[in-house]
Protein backbone atom coordinates (compact mmCIF):
# COMPACT_ATOMS: atom_id res chain seq x y z
CA UNK A 1 0.00 0.00 0.00
CA UNK A 2 1.24 3.27 -1.11
CA UNK A 3 0.32 6.23 1.62
CA UNK A 4 1.19 9.48 0.15
CA UNK A 5 1.58 12.78 1.57
CA UNK A 6 -1.01 14.04 4.13
CA UNK A 7 -0.97 17.63 5.60
CA UNK A 8 -2.42 18.02 9.34
CA UNK A 9 -2.88 20.86 10.57
CA UNK A 10 -1.19 18.49 12.75
CA UNK A 11 -3.25 19.79 8.16
CA UNK A 12 -1.94 19.88 9.45
CA UNK A 13 -2.55 21.04 13.42
CA UNK A 14 -2.95 25.14 12.71
CA UNK A 15 -1.43 27.26 15.53
CA UNK A 16 -3.24 30.63 15.64
CA UNK A 17 -1.45 33.30 17.95
CA UNK A 18 -4.48 36.38 17.93
CA UNK A 19 -3.58 39.23 20.30
CA UNK A 20 -5.05 41.95 21.91
CA UNK A 21 -6.11 45.77 20.70
CA UNK A 22 -3.75 47.21 22.79
CA UNK A 23 -0.15 47.37 21.55
CA UNK A 24 1.30 47.96 25.24
CA UNK A 25 -0.42 44.66 26.99
CA UNK A 26 1.91 41.59 28.41
CA UNK A 27 -0.51 38.77 26.56
CA UNK A 28 -2.20 38.09 23.83
CA UNK A 29 -4.82 35.25 23.10
CA UNK A 30 -3.68 31.64 21.54
CA UNK A 31 -5.32 29.29 19.81
CA UNK A 32 -4.23 25.77 18.23
CA UNK A 33 -6.19 23.83 15.42
CA UNK A 34 -5.60 20.72 13.75
CA UNK A 35 -6.40 19.75 10.18
CA UNK A 36 -5.61 17.29 8.42
CA UNK A 37 -5.50 16.92 3.99
CA UNK A 38 -6.23 13.62 2.77
CA UNK A 39 -5.07 10.30 2.80
CA UNK A 40 -4.95 9.20 -0.92
CA UNK A 41 -5.42 5.30 -1.06
CA UNK A 42 -8.06 2.48 -0.48
CA UNK A 43 -7.15 0.58 2.32
CA UNK A 44 -7.28 3.22 5.31
CA UNK A 45 -10.59 4.30 6.86
CA UNK A 46 -9.43 5.82 9.94
CA UNK A 47 -5.69 7.02 10.96
CA UNK A 48 -6.50 8.16 14.90
CA UNK A 49 -4.59 9.89 17.15
CA UNK A 50 -5.30 11.06 20.59
CA UNK A 51 -4.01 14.42 21.66
CA UNK A 52 -3.18 15.13 25.66
CA UNK A 53 -1.33 18.05 26.07
CA UNK A 54 0.20 21.03 23.92
CA UNK A 55 3.07 23.37 24.87
CA UNK A 56 4.71 26.09 23.40
CA UNK A 57 8.59 27.00 24.07
CA UNK A 58 9.19 30.69 24.48
CA UNK A 59 12.65 32.19 23.79
CA UNK A 60 15.01 32.99 26.46
CA UNK A 61 15.53 36.54 25.45
CA UNK A 62 13.27 39.46 25.70
CA UNK A 63 10.70 37.39 27.72
CA UNK A 64 7.53 38.88 29.12
CA UNK A 65 6.84 38.44 32.84
CA UNK A 66 5.99 34.97 34.22
CA UNK A 67 2.50 33.52 33.80
CA UNK A 68 0.70 30.55 35.68
CA UNK A 69 1.22 27.47 33.32
CA UNK A 70 4.93 28.29 32.87
CA UNK A 71 6.33 24.96 32.80
CA UNK A 72 10.70 24.67 33.55
CA UNK A 73 13.21 26.19 30.87
CA UNK A 74 15.35 24.01 28.90
CA UNK A 75 18.76 24.62 28.72
CA UNK A 76 18.70 25.65 25.34
CA UNK A 77 15.61 28.07 25.23
CA UNK A 78 12.91 29.51 27.62
CA UNK A 79 10.59 28.24 29.38
CA UNK A 80 7.68 26.45 27.93
CA UNK A 81 3.66 27.27 28.19
CA UNK A 82 1.26 24.85 28.89
CA UNK A 83 -0.94 25.37 26.22
CA UNK A 84 -3.55 22.58 26.58
CA UNK A 85 -3.98 19.52 28.60
CA UNK A 86 -7.31 17.50 28.15
CA UNK A 87 -8.03 13.96 25.80
CA UNK A 88 -8.75 15.13 22.24
CA UNK A 89 -9.71 11.82 20.09
CA UNK A 90 -9.46 13.24 16.35
CA UNK A 91 -9.30 11.16 13.16
CA UNK A 92 -7.11 12.82 10.91
CA UNK A 93 -8.79 11.91 7.49
CA UNK A 94 -12.09 13.75 9.21
CA UNK A 95 -9.98 17.12 8.48
CA UNK A 96 -9.35 17.77 4.97
CA UNK A 97 -9.53 20.66 2.72
CA UNK A 98 -9.14 23.41 4.81
CA UNK A 99 -11.45 21.83 7.69
CA UNK A 100 -9.83 22.44 11.32
CA UNK A 101 -10.79 21.83 14.81
CA UNK A 102 -9.65 24.05 17.59
CA UNK A 103 -7.37 22.61 20.50
CA UNK A 104 -6.70 25.39 22.30
CA UNK A 105 -8.00 28.95 23.16
CA UNK A 106 -6.22 31.29 25.82
CA UNK A 107 -4.33 33.90 26.45
CA UNK A 108 -0.16 33.72 26.34
CA UNK A 109 2.48 36.37 27.25
CA UNK A 110 3.90 38.82 23.98
CA UNK A 111 7.11 37.21 22.90
CA UNK A 112 8.46 34.91 20.09
CA UNK A 113 7.77 31.08 20.35
CA UNK A 114 10.35 28.80 18.37
CA UNK A 115 8.85 25.35 19.81
CA UNK A 116 5.75 23.50 20.00
CA UNK A 117 5.40 20.18 21.93
CA UNK A 118 2.52 17.97 21.34
CA UNK A 119 1.78 14.81 23.36
CA UNK A 120 -0.33 11.82 21.91
CA UNK A 121 -1.40 8.80 22.99
CA UNK A 122 -3.62 6.31 21.30
CA UNK A 123 -2.32 5.99 17.72
CA UNK A 124 -4.11 3.79 15.71
CA UNK A 125 -5.45 2.52 12.24
CA UNK A 126 -8.37 1.06 11.00
CA UNK A 127 -8.47 -0.56 7.64
CA UNK A 128 -11.56 -0.43 5.39
CA UNK A 129 -12.18 -4.21 6.27
CA UNK A 130 -12.37 -3.08 10.12
CA UNK A 131 -9.41 -4.51 10.81
CA UNK A 132 -7.60 -2.55 13.96
CA UNK A 133 -3.83 -1.58 13.80
CA UNK A 134 -2.65 -0.16 17.54
CA UNK A 135 0.72 1.31 17.35
CA UNK A 136 2.81 1.97 19.75
CA UNK A 137 4.50 5.76 20.22
CA UNK A 138 8.15 5.87 20.70
CA UNK A 139 7.88 9.57 22.08
CA UNK A 140 5.15 11.20 22.08
CA UNK A 141 3.40 10.27 25.15
CA UNK A 142 6.60 10.94 27.32
CA UNK A 143 8.37 13.80 26.05
CA UNK A 144 6.02 15.17 23.32
CA UNK A 145 6.73 15.37 19.35
CA UNK A 146 9.30 18.26 19.22
CA UNK A 147 7.78 20.71 16.32
CA UNK A 148 10.67 23.77 15.59
CA UNK A 149 9.20 27.35 14.39
CA UNK A 150 11.40 28.42 11.39
CA UNK A 151 11.57 31.63 11.14
CA UNK A 152 10.02 31.83 15.02
CA UNK A 153 6.63 32.96 15.45
CA UNK A 154 6.81 36.46 17.12
CA UNK A 155 3.44 37.58 19.53
CA UNK A 156 2.92 41.05 19.47
CA UNK A 157 0.29 43.46 21.01
CA UNK A 158 -2.80 44.60 19.31
CA UNK A 159 -1.40 41.99 16.06
CA UNK A 160 -2.19 38.60 15.03
CA UNK A 161 0.38 35.63 14.47
CA UNK A 162 -0.85 32.03 12.94
CA UNK A 163 0.81 29.12 12.72
CA UNK A 164 -0.20 25.98 10.74
CA UNK A 165 1.61 22.80 11.81
CA UNK A 166 1.70 20.07 8.80
CA UNK A 167 1.76 16.42 9.93
CA UNK A 168 2.92 14.00 7.18
CA UNK A 169 1.05 10.97 7.50
CA UNK A 170 2.75 9.39 4.48
CA UNK A 171 6.02 9.52 7.09
CA UNK A 172 4.69 9.26 9.67
CA UNK A 173 2.29 5.83 9.21
CA UNK A 174 4.28 3.39 7.78
CA UNK A 175 3.24 0.40 7.07
CA UNK A 176 4.93 -3.07 7.70
CA UNK A 177 4.09 -6.22 5.42
CA UNK A 178 2.55 -6.16 2.07
CA UNK A 179 1.09 -2.63 1.51
CA UNK A 180 -0.61 -3.64 -1.64
CA UNK A 181 -2.63 -5.94 0.28
CA UNK A 182 -5.13 -4.94 2.96
CA UNK A 183 -4.49 -8.66 4.35
CA UNK A 184 -1.03 -8.55 3.80
CA UNK A 185 -0.38 -5.52 6.24
CA UNK A 186 0.60 -7.14 9.45
CA UNK A 187 0.87 -3.56 11.34
CA UNK A 188 2.12 0.05 10.90
CA UNK A 189 5.04 1.86 12.55
CA UNK A 190 4.02 4.95 13.89
CA UNK A 191 7.59 7.76 13.20
CA UNK A 192 5.53 11.33 13.22
CA UNK A 193 7.09 13.96 11.04
CA UNK A 194 5.12 17.56 11.23
CA UNK A 195 6.33 20.43 9.52
CA UNK A 196 5.34 24.51 11.23
CA UNK A 197 4.32 26.80 8.54
CA UNK A 198 4.02 30.66 10.01
CA UNK A 199 1.14 31.68 7.93
CA UNK A 200 1.75 35.53 8.37
CA UNK A 201 4.43 34.43 5.24
CA UNK A 202 2.39 31.62 4.10
CA UNK A 203 -0.78 31.55 1.90
CA UNK A 204 -3.40 28.87 1.00
CA UNK A 205 -4.04 27.29 -2.81
CA UNK A 206 -8.33 27.03 -3.26
CA UNK A 207 -9.90 26.13 -6.40
CA UNK A 208 -11.93 22.84 -8.25
CA UNK A 209 -11.37 20.11 -10.60
CA UNK A 210 -13.25 19.64 -13.46
CA UNK A 211 -14.19 17.82 -16.48
CA UNK A 212 -16.38 18.02 -19.46
CA UNK A 213 -19.61 16.02 -19.76
CA UNK A 214 -20.99 16.98 -22.53
CA UNK A 215 -21.11 20.93 -22.00
CA UNK A 216 -21.81 20.78 -18.40
CA UNK A 217 -18.21 20.90 -16.18
CA UNK A 218 -18.77 18.67 -13.53
CA UNK A 219 -16.61 18.31 -10.44
CA UNK A 220 -13.84 15.73 -10.00
CA UNK A 221 -13.71 14.17 -6.83
CA UNK A 222 -10.57 12.44 -5.50
CA UNK A 223 -8.24 14.11 -8.33
CA UNK A 224 -4.97 14.65 -6.59
CA UNK A 225 -3.55 18.39 -6.51
CA UNK A 226 0.50 18.39 -6.03
CA UNK A 227 1.70 22.04 -5.02
CA UNK A 228 5.66 21.81 -5.41
CA UNK A 229 7.98 25.10 -4.55
CA UNK A 230 11.48 23.01 -4.29
CA UNK A 231 11.84 21.87 -1.12
CA UNK A 232 8.46 21.16 -0.45
CA UNK A 233 5.76 19.15 -1.67
CA UNK A 234 2.11 19.26 -0.46
CA UNK A 235 -0.76 17.26 -2.08
CA UNK A 236 -4.72 17.39 -1.49
CA UNK A 237 -7.46 15.48 -2.90
CA UNK A 238 -10.58 16.67 -4.23
CA UNK A 239 -13.83 16.51 -2.65
CA UNK A 240 -17.24 15.18 -4.07
CA UNK A 241 -17.27 18.51 -5.80
CA UNK A 242 -14.42 18.60 -6.99
CA UNK A 243 -13.27 21.18 -4.61
CA UNK A 244 -9.93 21.32 -2.91
CA UNK A 245 -7.78 23.53 -0.36
CA UNK A 246 -3.81 23.07 0.40
CA UNK A 247 -2.79 25.10 3.42
CA UNK A 248 0.73 26.58 4.46
CA UNK A 249 2.08 27.35 1.56
CA UNK A 250 5.32 29.52 1.63
CA UNK A 251 5.04 33.15 0.06
CA UNK A 252 6.70 32.68 -3.62
CA UNK A 253 6.57 30.99 -6.69
CA UNK A 254 4.98 27.30 -7.00
CA UNK A 255 4.13 24.63 -9.49
CA UNK A 256 0.89 23.04 -9.36
CA UNK A 257 -0.17 19.64 -10.81
CA UNK A 258 -3.81 18.15 -11.20
CA UNK A 259 -3.92 14.61 -12.19
CA UNK A 260 -6.53 11.85 -11.77
CA UNK A 261 -6.41 8.17 -13.57
CA UNK A 262 -7.93 8.10 -17.02
CA UNK A 263 -7.42 12.10 -17.59
CA UNK A 264 -4.82 14.05 -18.86
CA UNK A 265 -2.77 15.73 -16.28
CA UNK A 266 -2.92 19.53 -16.57
CA UNK A 267 0.06 21.53 -14.87
CA UNK A 268 -0.08 25.02 -14.27
CA UNK A 269 3.79 26.52 -13.60
CA UNK A 270 5.01 29.33 -11.41
CA UNK A 271 1.85 30.05 -9.34
CA UNK A 272 2.18 32.69 -7.17
CA UNK A 273 1.33 32.23 -3.58
CA UNK A 274 0.77 35.57 -1.34
CA UNK A 275 1.60 35.90 2.30
CA UNK A 276 -1.76 35.93 4.54
CA UNK A 277 -3.63 36.01 0.95
CA UNK A 278 -5.94 32.97 -0.31
CA UNK A 279 -4.73 31.90 -3.90
CA UNK A 280 -7.71 30.27 -6.42
CA UNK A 281 -6.37 27.92 -9.40
CA UNK A 282 -9.23 26.02 -11.08
CA UNK A 283 -8.63 22.94 -13.30
CA UNK A 284 -10.21 21.71 -16.17
CA UNK A 285 -9.17 17.90 -17.06
CA UNK A 286 -9.47 15.95 -20.20
CA UNK A 287 -10.35 12.22 -20.60
CA UNK A 288 -7.93 10.42 -22.32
Amino acid sequence: MKIKSLFVLFTVLAVAFSCTNDSASPTGRLTVQLTDAPFPHDLVAEANVTIFKIDARMKGDGLAAPMDGVANTEADGGPFIVLMEEEIPVNLLQLTNGLTETLVDMEVPVGSFDLIRVYVKGVGIVMNDGTTHDLNVPSGEQTGIKVFITPELVVNGGLTSDLLLDFDVSQSFVAMGNPNDVMGITGFNFKPVIKASNMSIAGTLTGRVTTLEGDVAVGLAGARISVDSGDNLKTAEADGDGNYTVLGLDAGSHTVVAEMTGYQMQTIVDLEIVAGNQTVQDFALEAQ
